[in-house]
């Protein structure tokens, strides 16, 4: 009789532990986690004027992301512009980018700089990335990775065509209230670089500060600098600004820095590398990745606003 009762208590058990587990009538079901997306940034990227594409700093830089890349499907290389050297030719981008950077181009999102207009309507770029680029070779796209909204924008624009690229931002950002926002693009708002301050993309600053957007990725300079969050005037917020990062240190030669620009917290332009962005699902992490050589480090982290 005790076999027989302890038979069919191991019947009942089981139910009983499955119905534990079972959320109650009315009881809502754990929230799935927000998948983690990580971006890998850099502009100033291949410049084979003076040495074999595998042989340049580029090489080394997209061996980087590359390996990255390899070990995570929810990772994606970004370019802050002027991705070949020196006119943007289409030689440029099969001979010098594609056998580096162009590794792991389907998964690129790229943005186009001064020196990808070096050819008429810059036709390297845009005949090389196709609709990586966005659509009807604007230069300008939204992505939306989890609880962020990205924007590749064309800082070569001007005149109407500017305007035109601000009113598509300022309705993006309305239309998308998105918990976390990130921007990237190729003139840096904010630089103490050689080139320094772009107030031809102060207006698109304004608009994403105004939206409550969290970090802006630019080029130009190269070199690396991060800022502290700043406003819609450039001025220090740490609870509302956003923060921004130069990353000019893709491959091509790095250039001198001028005298520091309010708010800047890390600057060098002796390293090459990468800036490694970690985007969960309402924070973010930050970590630059050098060469092998090269020893910058600086690394963060910080909320979506």
């Amino acid at each position: 009789m005790k076999k027989l009762a302890l038979a069919a208590l191991s019947l009942i058990l089981p139910v009983f532990a499955s119905a534990s587990n079972t959320p109650a009538a009315g009881q809502a079901k754990p929230r799935a986690k927000a998948p983690v997306y990580t971006l890998y940034a850099a502009g100033d990227i291949a410049d084979c004027a003076k040495k074999p594409a595998l042989q340049t700093a580029a090489a080394q830089t997209a061996n980087l992301i590359a390996a990255a890349l390899d070990k995570d499907p929810q990772a994606f290389a970004v370019t802050l512009g002027d991705n070949t050297y020196p006119i943007g030719a289409p030689s440029e981008f099969t001979e010098c980018y594609e056998p580096t950077w162009g590794r792991f181009k389907e998964r690129t999102l790229p943005s186009p700089g001064n020196h990808d207009y070096g050819q008429p309507k810059a036709l390297g770029y845009f005949n090389y990335f196709g609709e990586l680029a966005g659509p009807d070779r604007r230069g300008y796209y939204s992505k939306k990775l989890g609880n962020w909204t990205l924007y590749s924008l064309n800082s070569q624009l001007s005149g109407n065509a500017m305007q035109v690229q601000l009113q598509w931002l300022k309705d993006e950002l309305q239309k998308n209230k998105s918990r976390c926002t990130l921007a990237f693009w190729h003139h840096p708002a904010y630089s103490s670089g050689g080139h320094g301050n772009n107030k031809q993309m102060w207006p698109a600053w304004k608009l994403l500060a105004d939206a409550g957007a969290d970090i802006v990725l630019a080029s130009h300079d190269h070199d690396y600098e991060r800022f502290a969050p700043m406003n819609a005037q450039g001025e220090a917020d740490e609870r509302k600004g956003i923060r921004s990062f130069v990353v000019g240190t893709g491959g091509a030669k790095l250039t001198p820095m001028f005298f520091p620009k309010a708010n800047t917290e890390i600057r060098d332009n002796n390293n090459h590398g990468v800036l490694k962005l970690v985007l969960q699902e309402n924070s973010y992490s930050w970590e630059f990745l050098s060469i092998p050589g090269d020893n910058l480090r600086d690394s963060g982290n910080g909320s979506c606003h």
